[in-house]
């Protein structure tokens, strides 16, 4: 349970109490399954990966197999739309769940990834950052010494993009709801305990490549 709703079941005792039996008797006349794949959805609708990655295994346990997971999901796409449907599938193939691994080790069916070069090695000093932003990625690029590493500039918390206009002293501070990360190591260091996505990363020839 997350401090917010510990703090107001402290606070509103029995205003949350009734709150949570509601959602009880809510699905009092589903099956568990269908409840659980029900809960995931909202979860997906909601865009939120901790609560994802909750709900998402409590439908396994319940019964649902991933086939039913992902037809869950694209039968509720009028509602969550397609973008927030590959965000889930994102989510679900980072927790490496047995469950979904038929299709991930079939490989691409649309070929292999592409390299992007987005920086040249000597445009970011040591110890510095460089934001980079072209069509739909959106990244933090950071040195130390000679080694670099790449981050999705998306909070994993709402996967809002932290512009670099929040960056200050090595660190990101989403404007949305305060997450701050560490950008030596993408590590949250407040509000929530998920740390940036690193990227793919290769150095060629003096240029700076990701993988999209």
């Amino acid at each position: 349970m997350s401090q917010a709703l510990d703090y107001l079941l402290k606070a509103r005792p029995q205003a949350m109490q009734a709150y949570f039996t509601f959602l009880k008797q809510a699905g009092s006349h589903l099956d568990p399954k269908t409840a659980a794949l029900i809960s995931v959805i909202t979860k997906v609708h909601a865009k939120t990966s901790r609560g994802l990655k909750q709900y998402l295994p409590r439908a396994l346990k319940a019964g649902a197999s991933a086939d039913e997971v992902i037809d869950a999901l694209l039968m509720a796409m009028p509602a969550l739309g397609f973008s927030k449907i590959v965000w889930a599938v994102d989510v679900i193939l980072d927790m490496d769940l047995p469950a979904f691994k038929k299709y991930a080790a079939a490989g691409s069916v649309m070929g292999a990834a592409e390299w992007l070069p987005i920086a040249s090695a000597e445009s970011i000093p040591d110890g510095q950052h460089l934001f980079v932003r072209q069509g739909n990625l959106s990244c933090y690029v950071v040195r130390s010494g000679k080694d670099f590493v790449v981050y999705d500039a998306h909070c994993p918390h709402k996967d809002n993009v932290i512009m670099d206009s929040a960056a200050t002293d090595g660190q990101l501070s989403c404007p949305f709801h305060a997450w701050k990360f560490d950008l030596k190591n993408g590590e949250c260091i407040s509000g929530g305990k998920t740390p940036l996505k690193k990227l793919a990363i290769k150095v060629e020839g003096g240029k700076i490549f990701t993988q999209i």
